[in-house]
């Protein structure tokens, strides 16, 4: 057959699982930063959740050597390796009590994100419904829409100090909800819930006979002697959800990718399922330096909770000068400040990088709920910390402003 050569130009549509994505602040922001730096502008980024500094010798000592080992370099078991799994759930014994078995209720990942966005494929049919607070870390609502779940969206306050109100789930909703994703320390709030708010949770779960996926990223970076809470350590936990935790943000490993799930075992042998069909699992030698990791003294950890208070301090007294009121949090890497009055989250965020070069991620990246906010990462020393707040106050941007700045 002779094909002719028409020579037009050739389209090519997306999946609508991709098309009804919202965009993607991030990169948005990125690309922003890009074209500032190439101006000349001198960025100061407390946009990204991207940790600064170095990771840990130790750990960077036990990758090298893992590296030079040859039996590291074939493919990893699908599971992970049963030295990482084992240091995993030495970890959360040593945290919260809490005995799991390493055969099958831990399962290393290539970073939190992923999990989180696989377990939804994994478990939710198009039409399904999950309850995701908004705002929320996009993980928790990306992965279902991509999966062609409703996305039912509950709204976090303020006034509710940023905590998931149950009471306000309609019934009918509950009923159908397969899946309840949440996260406590919260990106990008900040918030902390109590106890008693697990337990709530547990109850309403078993109640409705909901999934529950709980995103405890933020678990070491706790300050002023607040612990935060596990959702397996509460009765009933494991026998109806499960648990993520990375590596990024207390390790200083974000570019390093490992992760891990942990929890009920069923819950987990279907995320492994489809994860078998996707990838190969985490490099053996990264597993390797992880478990170094999380054999991490005590010290090192003091350190790092340490660094982030005396930031988180600093910000807020600044911040304070120049108007805010942001209440001290207790946990995370992130400050969560509200716009000045009229102002939009992403008007005022691009205004601010225009104007001063400091970069916030809008609060609306983070679902409809976060509309009005802009999270501030705490990735810098002191020092740059300062110039960011000079170049505010410089430029006259006070959460008093009476009028937007021009973007």
């Amino acid at each position: 057959m002779t094909v002719p050569n028409t020579a037009k130009p050739v389209t090519f549509e997306t999946a609508d699982r991709v098309r009804v994505l919202p965009p993607y602040v991030f990169a948005r922001l990125d690309e922003l930063k890009t074209k500032a730096r190439e101006q000349g502008l001198d960025l100061i980024d407390l946009g990204m959740g991207n940790p600064d500094g170095p990771t840990p010798a130790p750990v960077i000592e036990a990758a090298q050597a893992a590296l030079a080992d040859a039996s590291n370099h074939g493919y990893p078991p699908f599971e992970g390796t049963a030295n990482f799994r084992k240091a995993i759930t030495d970890w959360y014994y040593r945290r919260y009590g809490v005995n799991l078995d390493a055969n099958n209720e831990a399962l290393p990942l290539l970073g939190s994100k992923e999990g989180l966005a696989h377990l939804a494929i994994a478990y939710l049919n198009p039409g399904d419904t999950v309850l995701v607070p908004s705002p929320a870390y996009p993980a928790h609502f990306r992965g279902p829409l991509i999966a062609g779940a409703k996305v039912h969206s509950l709204t976090l306050t303020a006034e509710n100090n940023w905590l998931i109100d149950l009471s306000a789930i309609p019934e009918d909703v509950a009923r159908r909800a397969k899946i309840l994703y949440f996260n406590y320390p919260s990106n990008p709030t900040a918030a902390t819930a109590p106890r008693e708010f697990f337990e709530e949770v547990v109850k309403f779960a078993q109640h409705y006979e909901i999934m529950l996926v709980h995103d405890l990223c933020y678990a070491e970076l706790a300050f002023d002697g607040y612990q935060p809470t596990s959702l397996l350590e509460i009765p009933g936990g494991k026998d109806i959800g499960v648990e993520f935790h990375t590596l990024s943000k207390t390790y200083n490993m974000a570019g390093w990718r490992v992760g891990f799930v942990v929890g009920n075992s069923q819950i987990i042998q279907g995320l492994r399922t489809l994860k078998t069909n996707l990838d190969y699992g985490l490099f053996s030698a990264l597993q390797t330096a992880a478990e170094t990791a999380l054999s991490l003294p005590d010290t090192y950890l003091t350190e790092v909770q340490n660094r982030y208070c005396t930031r988180r301090d600093f910000l807020i007294d600044g911040f304070a000068k120049l108007g805010w009121d942001v209440p001290k949090t207790r946990a995370t890497m992130y400050l969560w400040v509200p716009c000045p009055v009229g102002m939009g989250s992403t008007d005022f965020a691009l205004s601010v990088l225009e104007q001063t070069g400091v970069v916030m991620t809008p609060g609306n990246a983070f679902g409809e709920g976060g509309e009005g906010y802009v999270r501030v990462s705490l990735i810098a020393d002191c020092d740059r910390l300062g110039e960011a707040l000079s170049r505010l106050e410089k430029a006259g941007i006070r959460y008093d402003m009476q009028a937007p700045a021009a973007v």
